[in-house]
């Protein structure tokens, strides 16, 4: 989870509490922790939204999902049909 961050979006995270977080590209904040018993991850992030550079918004989305891809093992489709039937 913290690796990918660096590896991800080439920062190193800082560290508050058992939260990491950084900030890149059009994310104010993007914010990781596990969940209960560490089978969970929660990912928290607060857009820039003063970014208006399309280069920037898409790079920042890109490298978004391919760290969620990394820390999850599951794409962007597959994650939206784990959540759709969640919440059916």
């Amino acid at each position: 989870m913290v690796e990918g961050l660096a590896t991800y979006f080439n920062t190193q995270p800082e560290k508050s509490g058992d939260r990491h977080y950084i900030s890149y590209g059009a994310l104010r904040r993007l914010e990781v922790s596990t969940g209960e018993k560490g089978k969970t991850l929660v990912v928290d992030t607060e857009s820039d939204r003063s970014v208006e550079e399309d280069e920037v918004i898409l790079d920042t989305n890109r490298r978004f999902r391919d760290y969620l891809q990394y820390v999850t093992g599951y794409t962007a489709k597959e994650r939206a049909k784990k959540m759709q039937k969640k919440v059916d």
